[in-house]
């Protein structure tokens, strides 16, 4: 079925176009070629351009409207601010009643979109979002459409979430990756693998001790830079590829590759510059990265999505675990609850992952809308 794509780009209630021309929003939506569907599906994440989003084209020729959309934090992680991002997305979700004229949106949380999708329906359902301290919240985001639908694929918990469970417990000294703690170093090979239960939680409560001390410095330096006349500064997390389970397979058994994480060996991926959280603003903390204040753990806004969910986890994944999924379908609200998994990677590339997942979502929704 041949398929059609138009470029969507919009302004935002909170900022509008860049003097460059650029729209703060914008996206790819996907149709099947001289139709006009009633049903679409919606992704966005955190960062990623998801205008272009692998399962696109999938489920266009299944005869759904497909918008990959992007908030103008796309590629500027390092600057994210939760109720902004959700006022954009909320520009999707008009567009695609007003303009589209489809009658039924689901959103889809794919990876890190997963918990992001969950704000945003929490938002809109039972507006709960506060702005950082010393911020305003964003124009618009205490009035967002609500969608019909909810999809959590191969997603995590949240931001702050995944960064604790993947960075390097052994870390010392925020300024200097090269000071850690031998007895908490994932590739001392005096700990392991495979690791005791006792080592891993040791390393655990030390990741989220390291979360905490960052928070705390975080929230010093802002009241310090306050006092000279600054609102933020940049600066950068290091050594953030160091989850246990990547290494250790006996850790949540399950078909994935063992010591392997998306950006190769955790090992060498660990002391590169490519990990997340590795550059952000103090006030991106707070809303993104911090356990103690950030909105986009999911936790807190599962409950309140109560409209019909589809979780969907895969089981070579070598990022997000079972463990996730799990939790992400016992927190939902909703009543009319799915969970799914499948023999594939995360990106859904290995044993025909993509059509059997696209397949899945054409009857979970049929059934339902």
């Amino acid at each position: 079925m041949p398929i059609e794509q138009t470029f969507v780009g919009l302004e935002s209630p909170a900022v509008g176009r860049a003097g460059a021309g650029g729209h703060p929003c914008q996206g790819l939506y996907h149709t099947p070629s001289q139709r006009k569907p009633r049903t679409a599906v919606m992704a966005t994440h955190y960062q990623i351009d998801f205008s272009e989003h692998y399962l696109a084209e999938h489920l266009a020729r299944r005869g759904y409207g497909f918008l990959g959309w992007n908030t103008r934090f796309r590629g500027d992680e390092a600057h994210f601010l939760l109720d902004h991002a959700l006022v954009d997305i909320g520009v999707g979700v008009h567009w695609l009643r007003e303009q589209a004229g489809v009658d039924t949106v689901v959103l889809l949380g794919n990876s890190g979109g997963g918990s992001l999708m969950a704000a945003y329906q929490s938002q809109a359902s039972q507006p709960s979002i506060t702005a950082v301290a010393g911020s305003r919240l964003a124009r618009g985001v205490e009035d967002l459409p609500a969608a019909d639908g909810y999809i959590s694929s191969a997603a995590h918990l949240g931001r702050p979430d995944v960064l604790t469970a993947w960075m390097d417990g052994s870390v010392v000294d925020e300024n200097d990756p090269l000071a850690t703690d031998p007895a908490l170093d994932l590739f001392n090979p005096d700990n392991g693998p495979s690791y005791s239960t006792e080592f891993v939680q040791r390393y655990r409560d030390a990741q989220s001790a390291r979360n905490h001390k960052i928070t705390r410095w975080v929230k010093d330096e802002l009241a310090r830079l306050a006092a000279a006349g600054y609102h933020d500064r940049p600066f950068s997390v290091a050594r953030t590829w160091a989850d246990p389970r990547m290494v250790d397979p006996t850790l949540e058994p399950t078909k994935r590759e063992p010591n392997r994480c998306y950006a190769g060996t955790p090992e060498r991926a660990n002391k590169s510059v490519f990990g997340i959280a590795s550059a952000t603003t103090l006030r991106t903390w707070l809303s993104l990265w911090s356990l103690e204040d950030s909105h986009t753990r999911a936790h807190t806004h599962l409950p309140r999505i109560t409209v019909p969910s589809l979780v969907v986890n895969a089981d070579r994944d070598t990022g997000v675990f079972p463990s996730d999924a799990i939790a992400i379908r016992d927190g939902l609200g909703a009543t009319d609850k799915t969970f799914h998994e499948f023999d594939t990677d995360h990106y859904f590339q290995e044993n025909n992952g993509r059509d059997d997942v696209a397949d899945l979502i054409d009857a979970w929704i049929a059934q339902r809308f």
